[in-house]
């Protein structure tokens, strides 16, 4: 089966190398605009796909979230609506979309499950591109019941993994923990400073592990419902910060700016759906996963997306 990877040279997207052998085919920003219809037909009609793994995302943390609240939603809406629309018009047999625990209402019941996804607002804080998430399983239903179309989405939580963009102000929490420290290093400084307390809480799954749950997903789930995926195990910020801190060496204090937004508290997701279907199922530990990463970006530095 010829499968298209969209957002192929992201972080995620990235993660799929190892698959290229069994017929996977990698496409990123610079091969085709995702927000012009006509560059989503020409990708398709191009590699020929059987199905579809859309990645393709414009993403940030808090800051980029509020920042740039409407071209989150304006270029995510185009990217969505595109891909869908060209693989339906195309004859794509399968359509696989990425959506994300941010998506879930602000306030629901924990852990988050699916059914819960449309019953509230997002978190004020990234709603622009929340709601522009939501729409995928929105329109994934609406062409799946007047169309007939074989289009599944999954939901992950908060992803790290090589390849991520490190944009000082505008990545996700990881990349830009390990951008500061391992600039701190190298320059000697003797403290970094943080936004929030540090106690929210988060889960964080590797983009390999990630990879390797949409390709068994692709083969085996067919359902119009959103399917949760992840490790759901609940760490904190500060522990994060700790536990970088550790693998790049940065032997300098961390000071918590209170005065900036610390985010959710919580949004602890339920993979039980996901743990049903595969029982032997093994993530990444974060020891392990963080160090490959950190390992990675020291050895990259400064030639990785965002420097």
């Amino acid at each position: 089966m010829r499968v298209l990877v969209t957002g192929g040279t992201g972080m995620v997207g990235s993660a799929f190398k190892k698959y290229e052998k069994d017929g996977i085919i990698r496409v990123g920003s610079k091969d085709f605009d995702l927000t012009n219809y006509s560059n989503c037909c020409e990708m398709i009609e191009d590699n020929k796909p059987d199905a579809i793994i859309h990645l393709a995302a414009k993403v940030g943390g808090v800051k980029g979230n509020t920042d740039l609240v409407g071209e989150f939603f304006r270029d995510n809406i185009l990217m969505n609506t595109n891909v869908l629309e060209s693989a339906r018009v195309l004859g794509v047999e399968k359509v696989m979309s990425l959506l994300s625990t941010c998506i879930y209402p602000d306030k629901c019941q924990y852990p988050l499950t699916e059914e819960q996804i449309h019953l509230g607002p997002p978190h004020e804080s990234n709603y622009g591109y929340a709601y522009a998430k939501r729409m995928i399983h929105v329109q994934s239903m609406a062409y799946r019941q007047q169309w007939g179309c074989n289009y599944i989405v999954a939901v992950p939580n908060n992803l790290y993994g090589e390849y991520d963009n490190f944009h000082m102000e505008h990545s996700h929490v990881v990349p830009a923990m390990i951008r500061k420290m391992h600039e701190a290093k190298i320059s000697g400084l003797d403290h970094i400073t943080l936004w929030g307390d540090g106690l929210p809480l988060r889960e964080f799954t590797y983009s390999h592990d990630i990879a390797d749950c949409l390709m068994m997903l692709l083969e085996d789930y067919n359902s119009p419902d959103p399917i949760n995926i992840g490790n759901s195990n609940e760490i904190s910020i500060k522990y994060l910060a700790e536990k970088i801190k550790e693998k790049i060496g940065f032997s300098g204090d961390i000071i918590w700016d209170t005065s900036m937004p610390s985010g959710q508290m919580r949004k602890p997701s339920s993979s039980g759906k996901f743990k049903e279907m595969y029982p032997d199922f093994e993530f990444t530990g974060l020891d392990d996963g963080i160090g490959i990463v950190c390992d990675w970006f020291e050895e990259s530095y400064p030639n990785v997306r965002g420097v």
